[in-house]
């Protein structure tokens, strides 16, 4: 991944800071155009407003699902995903109902990602599936990975960045291993160099969630300005 323009496709350029404000929103969609990040992912509240700004743009509009937890009603999730597809959002990252997982209650959790596959494939949008990698024995993230595959899920990603620690590469290397070819895996939280990036892209990642997306782009070449 040496060159930074094709690197910039492959990334969620992401701001989902609690104190996240509309200018802040504003400038990671200006970011995002300048740079051509493959998306930006905001807090709900905030599609609609990033999905006016990128109109008619390559970069789409991803926003959270659940988030960070995951352990809302699935009715919740649902209503959720309805507002940010109506909103204007292409892609859609829930949080698994982790508990859940960890409970043996595995047909709650891919009924519930099966209903959210299907609310965003009905609107022509992509649904990634956030596992909480850091909360999980290494069982229950082969079996996350593979009820999400099962559901009909289009991705599966490492984490939301809240939890304890982020992305690394043996979970990607292991997701990849669980999903082959059938299914996106997402690198997201702790990656912040563009070294970082590239073992992820290594270890089997071909999307890149992170908020140091401007950081790692002039690391690799990008002029400040373009």
């Amino acid at each position: 991944m040496s060159d930074w323009r094709s690197t910039a496709q492959i990334i969620d350029h992401t701001l989902l800071a609690p104190e996240t404000t509309r200018n802040d929103v504003s400038r990671l969609c200006s970011e995002a155009l300048q740079f051509g990040f493959h998306s930006v992912v905001v807090n709900p509240a905030y599609v609609a407003l990033a999905a006016s700004q990128l109109h008619g743009t390559a970069v789409r509009v991803a926003t959270v699902v659940g988030f960070p937890f995951g352990a809302n009603l699935t009715i919740t999730k649902l209503a959720e995903a309805e507002a940010a597809l109506h909103n204007g959002a292409h892609e859609l990252d829930m949080v698994m109902n982790i508990g859940a997982l960890k409970s043996g209650e595995r047909v709650l959790v891919r009924n519930e990602i099966h209903s959210l596959a299907e609310v965003a494939h009905g609107d022509h949008a992509q649904l990634k599936v956030i596992l909480e990698n850091a909360l999980l024995t290494q069982e229950e993230k082969i079996l996350a990975c593979a009820l999400a595959m099962e559901a009909g899920a289009d991705f599966v990603k490492t984490s939301t960045g809240f939890a304890i620690s982020g992305a690394n590469a043996a979970d990607v290397a292991l997701m990849r291993g669980v999903v082959g070819h059938n299914l996106g895996v997402k690198a997201a939280g702790s990656i912040r160099t563009a070294a970082q990036l590239a073992e992820m892209v290594e270890a089997g990642a071909n999307r890149i969630g992170t908020s140091a997306s401007i950081a790692i782009m002039l690391e690799m070449g990008a002029p400040s300005t373009l």
